[in-house]
């Protein structure tokens, strides 16, 4: 088809509503699922003078964005140059809606979630993280094989656990590999809540076995393991030596991450949670290195969880989407991600929990995480997982049931200070009588966390889960030293933090 050149009318746009570029993604649905190709790491850039390159993927054909810094900061003129095929009208018209128009309409986008809905971070910007390729869909475990023999590795350590080997669900992996011609060893000493010895253990026998790669295989512990597995194997030392944020100075062993369950998202995301077993401490090693090269959530390995689990990692994925939302780290496209999780969620789990062959209830839960992982990867978590952390760390408690028992406490508690954003919330769970009544808002949606968490079989309260009062004062130390905290809307004491651990208690 012939292509036109023309020129766009200028737009006249406040700044902050042009702060978000990021480079798009490939989507490719086919026969064995879809593929998402995405930056590592996507900048958002505030300089007066910026450029953005649109790939038009069935053309090539090119637009550049440019803004005029010779207006004031508050106001730009932004004019759009394209040549393009005639089809790609309808790409300039979605831009400049987008441009022009609100957000508050748009499904994914909740009105109180436009632009920003905390204070923006200065003149760094946000950054946003993704493993460069994902693989999502039914029959995406068949494509991973065709990716890492492109990648041209020789030999895998599968991280995994005892169960998944012994009812022969890790055969799904070997299977895959023996296909392509790659060699293998198997590591199944991952538990729940994964402690540093396990993963010393680990990086022993990837190193025993001259590995090159390492294939997680389960969901968020083998995942965790994994990649500390990965950081020590690549940087030397022990896991202890890169606990908080970015102590990582070299790349970890590449990582492949398989999953199964839907909820962690640790298949995707920067963080490894790993328990200090002479402390009693769950370590969070955060660093974009930690992400893995390459996720596969395929919903047929999914079918086979009980119903504990199914329930236990699907309130952990509602989690990551609301502290992703609340966060003081959130922006539009984490905000997206975050509310299109939580419709999925609130849709779709107590049908994944009921039945667990529904494949289109498994397929969507495997989107929500996913979604919800894309949201707080970059967004961060808050104070629901700084306490979870410290239950599982001292009591071995299940992450997802603690995050779970937590949730409403902990956000009744940030609802006084961010009420407004529980509007939009309220509007993603489906409840529809609150209007812009943010009181209201934070009591209906509450509740459905409760009712939810109920419905699925989650126990109402720690007093349930055997936690000790008299520990109150130590999770909440422990709770106040949790990276994942820093992102919280409110800073709380550590007093405040006592009286949450208490609230959950007798809730």
């Amino acid at each position: 088809m012939a292509s036109s050149s023309y020129f766009a009318r200028s737009i006249s746009v406040s700044a902050e509503s042009r702060r978000h570029w990021l480079p798009p993604a490939v989507r490719i649905q086919a026969e064995g699922g879809c593929a998402s190709f995405l930056p590592r790491i996507a900048f958002r850039s505030d300089s007066s003078l910026s450029s953005l390159l649109i790939k038009d993927c069935s053309s090539l054909h090119r637009s550049i964005i440019t803004t005029n810094p010779s207006r004031r900061p508050k106001e730009c003129s932004l004019s759009i140059n394209c040549t393009m095929t005639k089809d790609s009208q309808i790409q300039l018209d979605v831009l400049h809606d987008i441009i022009e128009g609100s957000l508050a309409d748009h499904t994914t986008q909740g009105q109180h979630g436009v632009n920003y809905h905390h204070p923006s971070p200065g003149t760094d910007g946000y950054t946003f993280f993704m493993p460069c390729l994902n693989l999502i869909g039914e029959g995406s475990l068949k494509g991973a094989g065709a990716q890492i023999q492109e990648l041209g590795f020789k030999k895998a350590l599968i991280v995994t656990d005892k169960v998944l080997v012994k009812v022969g669900a890790a055969k799904a992996v070997t299977d895959v590999l023996d296909s392509i011609g790659v060699e293998y060893a198997i590591y199944d000493g991952t538990e729940p809540n994964p402690t540093d010895k396990q993963v010393e253990a680990g990086v022993e026998k990837f190193h025993e076995n001259n590995c090159d790669f390492i294939v997680s295989f389960g969901g968020g512990s083998p995942h965790d393991c994994a990649k500390a597995i990965g950081v020590v194997a690549g940087n030397g030392g022990t896991i202890h030596d890169y606990e908080g944020l970015n102590k990582i100075k070299k790349p970890m062993v590449p990582v492949v991450a398989l999953n199964t369950t839907a909820g962690t998202a640790a298949e995707i995301t920067r963080f490894a949670i790993i328990t200090d077993s002479s402390r009693h401490v769950k370590m969070a090693i955060i660093d974009w290195k930690v992400t893995p090269k390459i996720s596969v959530n395929d919903p047929v390995l999914m079918v086979g969880m009980p119903k504990s689990l199914t329930a236990a990692t699907g309130m952990d994925a509602l989690t990551h989407a609301i502290e992703a939302y609340v966060s003081i780290g959130s922006n539009p496209v984490t905000d997206a991600a975050a509310l299109h999780a939580m419709r999925l969620i609130t849709t779709y789990l107590r049908d994944a929990v009921n039945d667990g062959k529904n494949m289109k209830a498994r397929d969507m839960m495997a989107y929500a995480e996913f979604l919800a992982g894309m949201a707080f990867n970059s967004a961060g978590l808050g104070y629901v997982h700084a306490m979870a952390h410290q239950l599982g760390g001292l009591y071995n408690l299940p992450h997802g049931v603690c995050n779970a028992v937590l949730l409403p406490v902990v956000q009744e508690y940030n609802a006084k200070k961010v009420p407004h954003l529980f509007i939009d919330i309220a509007a993603a769970f489906g409840l529809k009588n609150v209007g812009e009544d943010g009181a209201l808002a934070v009591e209906e949606v509450l509740a459905s966390i409760r009712s939810l968490s109920k419905d699925v079989g989650i126990p109402k309260n720690l007093e349930i889960l055997k936690v000790k009062p008299e520990d109150y004062e130590l999770l909440a130390e422990n709770a106040m030293k949790d990276a994942c905290g820093f992102t919280n809307p409110r800073a709380p004491t550590k007093a405040e933090v006592v009286g949450l651990f208490r609230q959950a208690y007798e809730q």
